[in-house]
Formats: structure tokens, C-alpha cells, sequence
């Protein structure tokens, strides 16, 4: 077994590791951002808590339809159409155009509908204005995503991680003087991370465009999309991969955005416990998420070059990656849930509630590793409304209804909350898998049907 998949693991990893080191970056800045938001104070991390979780949603909406760019260009890479490359990124541009603005002021209009979500209003009063300047920070981060999955598409992942770290460190640093006012500035708190956020994200596509375009290879694919207009079916192409994307990753995510204003009902130290243990374990969902990504990029090149014999075994070598990862990555939450929320705050109150969550997430790790590797392949496949429906059943209906449930009928709690997260994931999870099995098995047949006629193509 382990030699039958052994190419196919090193291969995943040596396009898997920048993704995972890029992912693996913005999560630590943003454990980071809570650590350093955390000791300044409780209810500054609570602010931080509410704004990321409604800010996120938004976001996502913007950063999914963009990665619906990753598989055309991959795939037309693969079968080498370099017109079609060219024509993919034009139209992926002229989109930003019209979707950036949108997303922009929708996110915008939330800080008026902020105030009624039944939060403190101590949490509300530090909460908007630095929501606003994550805002602001969207417009910059969409078009840096816009461009990391362009690389991404065209088999380049190392320039997006050298940016991305280049800009963490970059927000570290703005963090620490900002929010704390070192070297002569004021001491601004959680308005300082948001002033950092926007420096360092102007930074990021400034950078990753002169890196890609340094590159020739890469180069030559910018020089022929000048050539060219912007098609409409081209854009249509994109939207259909990229708006069930964007769907699905706003449905996952609002469901945990959802919680975290549930956990605000019952106050501050609950909903910064909820802060530090979702930060734990999205940084271990990142480290996934990269492998996922990777993913998507080796299954749509096989597709590209019609070689329909190894996606299964570049799935498959996938999910044993992530599953290995994941499952040591719950028992370190297990181990250690009790030491790690001290990273973020000293306050008692909120340590204890935090462990409580975290062996919570600790059950969930293989669950959550599940659900986003299989999405990964199913996006390579370009199988995106399959996936959008999972999710609603799954984080909407059972996530959401088990988490009211448990909190507040049964009255369990903060963790009960989290029990609707196990609910969800496993649901999802589960649903996703099947569903792989069933287009893996699709393309066995293609590749039979292709030995048939024609003799097969190299992995």
C-alpha cells in the first residue's frame, strides 16, 4: 500500500508544502492578533471575536468565487492551452472589477445591523470601528487572492507563501507597535491590528504581482493576456465553478460565525473562550486546507492531460495525508487543553471555558480534515453544487439546530454550541466522502474507456 501511494504522497507535498506554509502563515498572525488583543484585554478579544466572525462571511463570498479560477486554469494548462489560460486570467481580472466594489460595500452596510445582535455594548463600542478598517483591507486582500490563484493554477505555489510570510511579519510588527504604542506612537489596542491589517495587506499584491511576473515562465502568460479581451462566457465560466465556492464556504463558516453570536448571549468570557479555541483549531484546519488546495491543483491537471487513471490515487494519497495530520492534531488539543489558552489570556475564567471547548475540538479534528480534502478534490473535478448543498444540510440545518439545541433547550452551555459543530462536520464529512467515491469510480471507467482506444498518458 504504502509503496503504491509513496510517489503520489511526495508529489502532493512538494506542491502542498508552500500552500500549507502560506495557509498555516495568516493563521498564525491571526493567533497572534488574538494573543496580543488578548492580553491587552477580555473584552477587546470578545470585540475581536464578533468582528472576524461576521467579517469573515463577507469575505469569503469575494475569496470563493476567485477560487473558482484555480481549476480552469489548471486544466487548461494541463491539456496546454495557453489562449485559454491567458483568457481565464483576463476574464478573472475584468470580474474583480464589478465583485471587489460589491463585496466591499456590503461589508461595509453590516456595521449598521452590528448593534442588534444581541453583544455588549462595550463589545459593540470597540467592535466597529475596527471592523471598518478590515474593510477597507478587503479590496487589496481580494485582489492579492485574485493573483495567488492564478500562481496557483499554473503550478506555482512558492511565490504566494514568500509574500504571505514577507506580510506577516510585516502585520507582527505593526501589531506590536500599534496596538501596545511603542517607538513614539499611541497606544491604540484593537484599532492598531486593524490599522496593521490594511498595511500589510496593500502590501501582499504589490508584492506577489512583481513576484509572478518576474518569473518568465509566468510572465509569458501575463504578456498574452494583454493581447485579449475579457469575454463574458469567460467570466460565466469562472462564476459557475466560483458562486457555489463562495456559497459553500460562506454557509460553513456563517454557521460558525452564527455560534460565535450565540456564545456573545452569554457574555464576554464565553465568547473569548470561543475565540481562543476556534483560532486552535482554524489553525490546524489552514494547515489542511493547504494540502486540500494542492489537491485541487493535481486533480484538475489530470483532468487537463485526460490521465483519469491516477486521480484516484492522487485522492486518495490526499486524504491519508490530512487524516494523519488531523488525528495527531486532536490529541495534542486533548493533551494540552489546559496550557494552550494561556497563550492568550491570563484570565482564569476564560482558560477553563477554553479547555472545555477544546476537547470538543479535539473529537472534531478527523471530521474537519474530511470534509475540506474531499472538497478539494471535488473542486478539481469542477463538482461544485453537489458540495453547496452538503453544506447547507449539514452546517445550516443539523450544525446550527444541534447547536441551539444543546446551548440553550438543554441548556448545557458554551459546549453545547460546540456539540453542533461535531454534528455538522461529521455530517459533512461523511456526505463528502460518498460522494468522492462516486466520482473516483467515474473516472476509473473514463480511464478504461481511454486504454480502450488510445494508449494512456504519464502521471
Amino acid at each position: 500500500m504504502l509503496q503504491k501511494y509513496l510517489p503520489f504522497y511526495v508529489r502532493l507535498l512538494k506542491l502542498a508544502m508552500p500552500l500549507v506554509l502560506t495557509q498555516a502563515g495568516q493563521m498564525t498572525v491571526q493567533l497572534i492578533d488574538n494573543a496580543m488583543v488578548g492580553h491587552f484585554g477580555t473584552n477587546e478579544l470578545a470585540a475581536a471575536s464578533f468582528t472576524n466572525n461576521i467579517y469573515i462571511v463577507i469575505m469569503l463570498l469575494g475569496l470563493g468565487v476567485f477560487m473558482g479560477v484555480t481549476p480552469l486554469v489548471g486544466h487548461a494548462r494541463g491539456a496546454q492551452k495557453d489562449l485559454q489560460v491567458a483568457a481565464t486570467m483576463k476574464s478573472g481580472f475584468a470580474l474583480s472589477a464589478l465583485l471587489i466594489p460589491v463585496i466591499t460595500l456590503a461589508s461595509w452596510a453590516m456595521t449598521w445591523v452590528m448593534p442588534f445582535l444581541g453583544q455588549t455594548a462595550e463589545v459593540v463600542r470597540l467592535a466597529v470601528p475596527y471592523y471598518r478598517t478590515l474593510v477597507i483591507a478587503i479590496i487589496p486582500f481580494l485582489f492579492f487572492t485574485l493573483l495567488k490563484q492564478i500562481g496557483e493554477g499554473l503550478g506555482n505555489t512558492f511565490v504566494a507563501m514568500a509574500v504571505t510570510i514577507l506580510s506577516n511579519l510585516l502585520k507582527v510588527a505593526l501589531n506590536y507597535v500599534l496596538i501596545f504604542g511603542k517607538l513614539g506612537f499611541p497606544r491604540l489596542g484593537l484599532i492598531g491590528a486593524g490599522y496593521a491589517t490594511i498595511i500589510s495587506r496593500i502590501a501582499m499584491p504589490l508584492l506577489l504581482y512583481a513576484g509572478l511576473t518576474y518569473l518568465k515562465p509566468i510572465r509569458r502568460y501575463f504578456d498574452l493576456m494583454r493581447t485579449i479581451q475579457a469575454a463574458p462566457h469567460e467570466i460565466i465560466k469562472i462564476l459557475r465553478i466560483g458562486i457555489p465556492i463562495a456559497v459553500q464556504l460562506a454557509l460553513e463558516v456563517s454557521s460558525f460565525a452564527f455560534s460565535a453570536v450565540m456564545m456573545g448571549w452569554m457574555g464576554n468570557v464565553s465568547l473569548a473562550s470561543h475565540e481562543i479555541a476556534i483560532g486552535l483549531a482554524s489553525f490546524t484546519f489552514m494547515i489542511a486546507n493547504g494540502v486540500a488546495m494542492a489537491t485541487t491543483i493535481r486533480v484538475s491537471f489530470q483532468l487537463g492531460t485526460r490521465d483519469f487513471g491516477s486521480i484516484g490515487h492522487v485522492s486518495y494519497s490526499a486524504v491519508h495525508l490530512v487524516l494523519s495530520y488531523m488525528g495527531l492534531c486532536g490529541l495534542c488539543f486533548l493533551l494540552f487543553r489546559h496550557q494552550l489558552p494561556y497563550i492568550f489570556t491570563v484570565d482564569g475564567r476564560v482558560v477553563a471555558q477554553a479547555a472545555s471547548l477544546l476537547t470538543i475540538a479535539a473529537l472534531f479534528q478527523l471530521f474537519d480534515g474530511l470534509q475540506i480534502v474531499c472538497l478539494g478534490i471535488l473542486r478539481g473535478f469542477g463538482d461544485v453544487k453537489a458540495p453547496m448543498f452538503i453544506s447547507v444540510f449539514s452546517y445550516m440545518v443539523v450544525g446550527l439546530s444541534v447547536s441551539y439545541l444543546c446551548a440553550f433547550s438543554l441548556k448545557i452551555g458554551p459546549t453545547g454550541i460546540w456539540y453542533g459543530f461535531l454534528a455538522g462536520l461529521g455530517v459533512a464529512g461523511t456526505l463528502l466522502a460518498l460522494r468522492i467515491r462516486r466520482k473516483i469510480h467515474q473516472a476509473r471507467g473514463l480511464a478504461h474507456d481511454s486504454a480502450i482506444f488510445s494508449p494512456p498518458s504519464g502521471s
